[in-house]
C-alpha cells in the first residue's frame, strides 16, 4: 500500500506532543511491513538545523492564491521518505501559535492534497488532528485516494467554519462546523490513540463539544494504543543517562538518582522518595491538582519533586514558587530539554501523570520502560497502560486514582510512597512495569488491518509456527524490531 502520513510533527525533528512521536515511529515499522510509507509536513525554520535537505525542490505548486515548494530529505535513521512543505509562513523557528496559526495550517493541508493529486499519488493518506482537517474534505470527491484522519487532542479543533469559508475553498458538500467536525465527517475511518479514549469521546465529559457526532460516526471510530520505540529507550544502552542498568540489575539505578540529585541541586539522599514529571505544563495535565497537593506532600514526607517542561504561565510560576519555597526538595526546570528528559525517567523512583484528560500518553510507557513507577489518574491511555499495584496479587504496574480531586491525588502519591519503604516489594513492583511491552509493532498490526480495511483488502494469512525450525521463527521475529514528551 502507498500510504503518505501528513502532520505538523515528526520527531525527532519538530515534536511538541505525543503526534510527534506517532509520526515519527510508525511508518518506520510500516515500512518494514512492506508499505510504502512517507511523510509529508512543514519545513519549518530550525529543520535545516537536524537534517540535511537539498537546496532543489522536487516540486512547485500554488493554493490559497500561494507560491510553495516540497523538498525531498528522510526521517532520521531511516529510509522513510520525507516531504517537507516550505512557504514563508514557516520560517520561523517555531511550530504552534502565532496569529497565523490558522491560516497557515490550512494553507499547509492544501498543499498536501494538491502534492497528492499531481505529484505522489496514495493510496491513503492518514491525517493527523486539525491542522490536517481540510484534506478528507477535499479528498471526499476523489474516489481512488482514501483518507483516515487521527484524533491525538479533541481540545484542539482548528478554525471555525466561518474562518475557513474566509481563508479557503469549502466544497458545496462540506458539512461540520469546525475543522475537527468537518474531517470526523467525510474521512473514511477514523481513530484516536487508545481504546478508551476512543469510547470516553463519545460522552460530553470528554468529547469536547462533539460528543454527538462522534457517537453519531462510531461505526467509524476506532481506538489504537501508542507505542515507543524500545531500542531508543532501553535504560540498558541509554548513553544519556549516567549509570546503565536492567531489571535484573536495578541496584545500578540508584547511580542515576544521585547524579540527577546533584545536577538539579537537589540535596543528595540515595533513599528520599524523588518523584519526577516530564509535560507540557497545561491545565489538561492535572497542575492544578499537584500545586494544590504538592506543598502538603513535600512537608510531610522526606519526598523530592522534580518537574521539567514549559507552557502556561500560571503554572510555570507556581512551580517556581514551589521550588522557591522547598529549596534542596524541589527543582523547577521550565525548558525543553530531551536529555535531562531521559535523567528525569531513569533518575526517579515514580512518574507523575495526573492528567485531567490523556489521549495515550508516551510519558508513563518510558517511566515503567525505566525502572519508574507511574501514578497516574485512571483517563483515556493511562487506563489501557497502567494497572493499580495489588502486592497481594503480585499484580499491577503503578498507581492509579479515579476522581479529578487534590484528595484522590493525594492519597495515590502517598500510597507510593509507603510502599517505597518496603524494597523488595517496590524492586517487584519497578520489574513488573520493566516487562511491559509497548513496541510499536503491535500499534502497526492494527493500523495495517484498517488499512486494509478502508481499502476493502482481506487481512493477511497467519501462517502457522512450523514446530521443527520454531528457534529460526523465533530469531527471525527478533530482527523485525524497531531500533523518543506528552
Amino acid at each position: 500500500m502507498r500510504i503518505l502520513f501528513v502532520a505538523a510533527e515528526a520527531a525527532p525533528i519538530a515534536k511538541v506532543g505525543g503526534m510527534g512521536d506517532v509520526v515519527g515511529s510508525l511508518p518506520k515499522v510500516l515500512r518494514k511491513m512492506g508499505h510504502d510509507v512517507r511523510v509529508f509536513m512543514p519545513y519549518y525554520g530550525f529543520v535545516a538545523d537536524k537534517i540535511k535537505v537539498p537546496k532543489q525542490p522536487i516540486w512547485k505548486g500554488t493554493a490559497m492564491f500561494q507560491d510553495f515548494q516540497v523538498f525531498e530529505s528522510n526521517l532520521p535513521n531511516s529510509d522513510v521518505p520525507l516531504y517537507l512543505f516550505s512557504h514563508p509562513s514557516f520560517a520561523p523557528r517555531r511550530v504552534y501559535f502565532g496569529d497565523d496559526e490558522d491560516w497557515r495550517f490550512t494553507l499547509f493541508a492544501n498543499g498536501a492534497t494538491e502534492f497528492c493529486w499531481n505529484y505522489w499519488k496514495p493510496d491513503i493518506v492518514h491525517c493527523h488532528d486539525w491542522h490536517t482537517g481540510m484534506i478528507p474534505v477535499w479528498l471526499h470527491e476523489t474516489p481512488d485516494i482514501k483518507t483516515i484522519f487521527t484524533i491525538h487532542n479533541l481540545a484542539y479543533q482548528g478554525p471555525w467554519r466561518w474562518r475557513l469559508e474566509q481563508i479557503t475553498w469549502c466544497p458545496w458538500y462540506m458539512q461540520g462546523h469546525n475543522t475537527m467536525a468537518a474531517a470526523v465527517q467525510f474521512a473514511d475511518l477514523v481513530t484516536t490513540v487508545s481504546p478508551t479514549y476512543a469510547e470516553q469521546i463519545k460522552t460530553p465529559a470528554y468529547g469536547e463539544k462533539l460528543e454527538g457526532l462522534l457517537s453519531f460516526i462510531s461505526g467509524k471510530l476506532t481506538g489504537i494504543l501508542n507505542g515507543i520505540e524500545l531500542d531508543l529507550f532501553d535504560p540498558k544502552t541509554d548513553r544519556r543517562i549516567q549509570e546503565n542498568y536492567s531489571a535484573e540489575t536495578l541496584d545500578d539505578k540508584v547511580q542515576n538518582k544521585i547524579a540527577l540529585q546533584e545536577e538539579l541541586g537537589l540535596e543528595v539522599n540515595s533513599g528520599a522518595f524523588l518523584v519526577g514529571m516530564v509535560s507540557r505544563l497545561v491545565e489538561q495535565k492535572g497542575l492544578d491538582l499537584i500545586i494544590q497537593v504538592m506543598d502538603r506532600f513535600i512537608s510531610f514526607t522526606d519526598a523530592q519533586f522534580v518537574v521539567l517542561g514549559t507552557g502556561d504561565r500560571y503554572y510555570e510560576t507556581q512551580l517556581w514558587q514551589l521550588a522557591s519555597r522547598f529549596p534542596g526538595r524541589v527543582a523547577a526546570y521550565l525548558l525543553h530539554n530531551d536529555t535531562l528528559a531521559r535523567r528525569v525517567y531513569a533518575g526517579s523512583d515514580a512518574f507523575l501523570m495526573p492528567s485531567r484528560f490523556e489521549p495515550c500518553g508516551i510519558s508513563q510507557l518510558i517511566a515503567m520502560r525505566y525502572g519508574t513507577v507511574p501514578i497516574v489518574r485512571r483517563t483515556g491511555g493511562l487506563v489501557d497502560t497502567v494497572s493499580h499495584n495489588n502486592p497481594m496479587e503480585h499484580a499491577g504496574t503503578g498507581y492509579c486514582f479515579d476522581r479529578y480531586e487534590p484528595l484522590d491525588l493525594f492519597t495515590s502519591m502517598v500510597r507510593a510512597y509507603e510502599a517505597y519503604q518496603f524494597k523488595d516489594q517496590w524492586r517487584e513492583l519497578q520489574q513488573r512495569g520493566m516487562a511491559q511491552h509497548f513496541g510499536w509493532e503491535e500499534s502497526a498490526v492494527e493500523y495495517d488491518r484498517v488499512y486494509r480495511r478502508v481499502l476493502g483488502l482481506p487481512e493477511p494469512e497467519v501462517s502457522e509456527p512450523n514446530p521443527q525450525n520454531g528457534t529460526a521463527d523465533a530469531e527471525s521475529s527478533e530482527e523485525m524490531q524497531p531500533e523518543l514528551i506528552s
